[in-house]
């Protein structure tokens, strides 16, 4: 089977629901009319991850403010997400556990690595119409500069 490409800005984001690391079932739809800030990251447990998801987590009332519900995603099952959201000492931030069918939102949005078993680290950007606003690809061991994606949020927010 081919893997789909990244998906690009435009098109229409995947319909998923995923638990988190407190068990709860988040469905995209729910955030329908509010953008929705996907963060994956390969694994839990190293130490650029942990340092992306704490950023995001420390941000939450700046993405508040900017209408915006970050989430981080990744292969991880929940019990390990809760562990390491506690380990971690985050406290807003949903962590939805692509971990069964493996990578399967991962897949959806052309961003798993097959070959490694775990997804690319990549912020996408969801609309309030639930599409593709912004795609932004980094490399495995490269941190994503939380100003970049506030930068973006700020300039959509000031085309409002």
């Amino acid at each position: 089977m081919t893997q789909r490409a990244c998906i690009q800005a435009g098109e229409q984001a995947p319909v998923f629901s995923l638990h988190d690391q407190r068990d709860r079932v988040v469905f995209l739809a729910d955030f329908k009319g509010q953008r929705v800030l996907l963060s994956f990251h390969p694994l839990a447990w190293t130490t650029v991850c942990a340092t992306q998801m704490k950023t995001l987590d420390q941000q939450w009332q700046t993405f508040n403010k900017l209408h915006t519900v970050p989430l981080g995603i990744s292969v991880d099952s929940v019990p390990s997400k809760k562990a390491w959201a506690d380990h971690l000492g985050i406290t807003n931030l949903s962590l939805l556990s692509d971990f069964w069918p493996h990578g399967e939102v991962a897949k959806a949005f052309g961003v798993f690595r097959e070959k490694d078993g775990f997804s690319e680290r990549v912020n996408i950007l969801i609309n309030e119409e639930q599409r593709i606003e912004y795609v932004q690809r980094y490399a495995i061991p490269e941190l994503p500069d939380i100003q970049d994606i506030l930068t973006v949020l700020h300039t959509l927010e000031a085309e409002v």
